[in-house]
């Protein structure tokens, strides 16, 4: 989901702003979105005939591989995810989170939401996976093409590779705004390369395009039914980042988006995938590496470096995918407060986060050098790219039956298709879990695992606070009316917004004073991307100078509460930087055998805790102005 690199003259909604132009936008689209499947070329028709269920490079097989090709992109790409999927969008936002959001507001309250919710996270914890996945069979794919270009240099493959990956990540807390405004001409650049190559080998071996008749799929599945179905699994890899077309559909618009697509992606992907096809029809034993055996030997080398760059692109758009789903899942509760460092002062999307990055690079750093080439690395990625699509097609079909209630034979017949199809994607790359597909399961597992004691953990300590939490009217009742009172306001932040915050109580027991002006604060991230300003705070006013503020943000806004409370004037509430003081509860957990969680997972929640970002740095508070007062807490 890469929300990083996205364009200022986009607005939050997803249209295209007045003043930029179309084009502009196309651009952008094809350099931010299209930069993961479009480095497939350089490695998926390679897997399908040399990875770990090589077929063999005859005609028969050829043509139907290539067919599959074909009517998979049209179905899953073309039609699924640019025509289909960009409907269901959260106010104008796609992406795995902003479609569990979507459909949450649907099923809540029944027996769905649980699995939805199930469904999303999943979902979530996948796109990890292959964001581990992707940098690393990118630019080992390219970088391989020196094997071809200059014989004998082999050996320098795995350290090149190494070296332009810890480069790229060490990058990023700099910032993508620089290589932003390259990634659209030099995308440009590559899709023309490889259709100008694809379109030379067509031309010579024209009876490839037989291959565009579904027949020819129908035929190979008849003919060679297991090979078929193990083809499926390397197959699927035209189809990695098609989900980015739904995913960055809030940053450029469908229109960009669709046309990017249609008049320059996939021509140029399909003409270099049938070109690929064309050679080995003349040349089977080009099956080694068909992407660079198609290009002539005097621009191998300079393909090599094209190809890296492309990578690099596509690597680029799935870290800052990694930054972005983070920062959701902190907003919406599935994962602890982290460090975020913004990159942009104009745009605010563009971000980075320390923690995931280093995560992130050294996971790519092991399996670099644990797969050690790109056809290894082939049956690791397809696992998480076909579960996340896998789970798509089921939230989509919710969509489609409960938000649009669309007639039930039109959207079941699309659901049955649609499930089809990811069901025997997915099948198929099963069979590769033992040549490497386990490790997105082992991350996605793991993953899954942290974002869901997380939430869990939450909830009961929520539940626990609220055992104690004295009401606000029997606190105001037994509030000694000769208590000092000093000036200046005092904001004591709550994660409920109910009850007199412990952090008060505390306060009161050891300081017996109280600020002039009382403040509870609690922030509520809603399951829409923004909340409009009129709509950030509201304001109740409890009695003897106590007031409750309520905050609210969407999954995509800024978490600011100073800037925030500023803008409290227009209902009449002034804020003093200088007279407010910010008091912050810090609870220590306690595991214990109570019931709610299973110990080792209370025993992780703790860590976590621990480990999370002060809600001083995540809200911007002032360091000058916050007390923070601690407690132990036993869940």
């Amino acid at each position: 989901m890469t929300q990083e690199q996205t364009s200022a003259a986009v607005p939050e909604h997803g249209a295209p702003a007045s003043h930029s132009s179309l084009l502009t936008l196309i651009i952008g689209a094809i350099g931010v979105v299209y930069g993961d499947i479009g480095t497939s070329p350089l490695y998926a028709l390679k897997q399908v005939f040399t990875g770990s269920h090589p077929l063999p490079a005859d005609a028969d097989h050829i043509l139907g591989v290539l067919s599959l090709v074909f009517w998979a992109v049209m179905i899953v790409v073309s039609f699924k995810y640019t025509m289909l999927m960009m409907r269901a969008n959260n106010k104008g936002q796609g992406g795995s989170l902003a479609l569990l959001a979507l459909v949450n507001q649907s099923i809540q309250s029944t027996w769905m939401a649980p699995v939805v919710v199930a469904l999303g996270i999943s979902a979530g914890a996948l796109f990890y996976g292959d964001s581990m996945i992707t940098p690393a069979i990118s630019v080992l794919g390219a970088v391989e093409g020196l094997e071809v270009a200059l014989p004998g240099l082999e050996s320098y493959v795995i350290p090149i590779t190494l070296l332009v990956l810890v480069t790229l990540f060490v990058f990023q807390r700099r910032g993508s705004a620089v290589v932003g405004r390259l990634f659209g001409p030099v995308m440009i650049v590559w899709f023309v390369t490889i259709a100008a190559v694809g379109m030379m080998h067509i031309a010579e071996t024209p009876r490839i395009l037989a291959a565009l008749s579904p027949w020819h799929a129908a035929q190979f599945f008849l003919a060679y039914k297991v090979d078929a179905f193990l083809a499926l699994g390397s197959v699927v890899l035209v189809l990695t980042g098609g989900e980015a077309l739904y995913a960055d559909m809030g940053h450029f618009g469908k229109k960009p988006i669709r046309r990017a697509w249609f008049y320059v992606v996939l021509p140029a992907l399909m003409l270099n995938y049938f070109g690929q096809g064309a050679l080995l029809l003349t040349t089977p034993e080009a099956v080694e590496n068909p992407f660079y055996r198609m290009v002539p030997a005097w621009a191998a080398l300079p393909m090599v470096v094209l190809a890296t760059m492309a990578a690099v692109i596509a690597s680029q758009a799935v870290i800052t995918g990694a930054f972005s789903i983070s920062r959701q899942a902190m907003q919406l509760g599935f994962m602890p407060r982290m460090a975020t460092v913004h990159t942009s002062a104009s745009e605010i999307g563009q971000i980075y986060i320390p923690f995931v990055n280093w995560m992130l690079l050294i996971s790519v750093i092991a399996l670099v050098l644990g797969f050690k080439s790109s056809n290894d690395l082939g049956a690791a990625y397809g696992v998480a790219v076909t579960g996340t699509m896998l789970i798509d097609s089921i939230l989509v079909t919710i969509v489609m039956f409960r938000l649009w209630r669309w007639n039930i034979w039109l959207a079941g017949g699309i659901a049955a298709g649609l499930l089809a199809v990811d069901l025997a994607f997915f099948s198929a790359n099963i069979t590769k879990v033992a040549h490497g597909g386990w490790f997105p399961l082992v991350v996605g597992i793991s993953v899954f695992a942290f974002l869901t004691t997380w939430k869990k953990g939450r909830e009961l300590l929520f539940a626990c606070r609220s055992e104690g939490a004295l009401p606000v009217e029997d606190f105001l009742k037994s509030l000694n009316p000769n208590v000092t009172r000093v000036a200046g306001t005092s904001v004591f932040l709550s994660g409920t917004a109910e009850g007199v915050p412990h952090a008060l109580l505390h306060n009161l027991k050891h300081n017996r004073v109280i600020h002039e002006r009382v403040v509870f604060l609690t922030v509520i991230t809603e399951e829409v991307p923004h909340v409009d300003d009129i709509d950030r705070l509201e304001i109740q006013h409890l009695g003897r100078r106590f007031y409750r503020f309520v905050l609210r943000y969407g999954y995509l806004d800024e978490t600011d509460i100073p800037a925030a409370l500023k803008a409290s004037t227009r209902l009449n509430f002034e804020f003093n930087d200088m007279e407010t003081s910010f008091f912050l509860g810090r609870e220590t957990i306690m595991p214990s055998a109570r019931p709610g969680m299973a110990l080792w997972r209370e025993h992780l929640f703790a860590w976590m805790t621990r480990s999370a970002t002060s809600a001083m740095n995540f809200f911007k508070l002032p360091p000058n102005r916050v007390v923070e007062m601690g407690t132990q807490i036993e869940i």
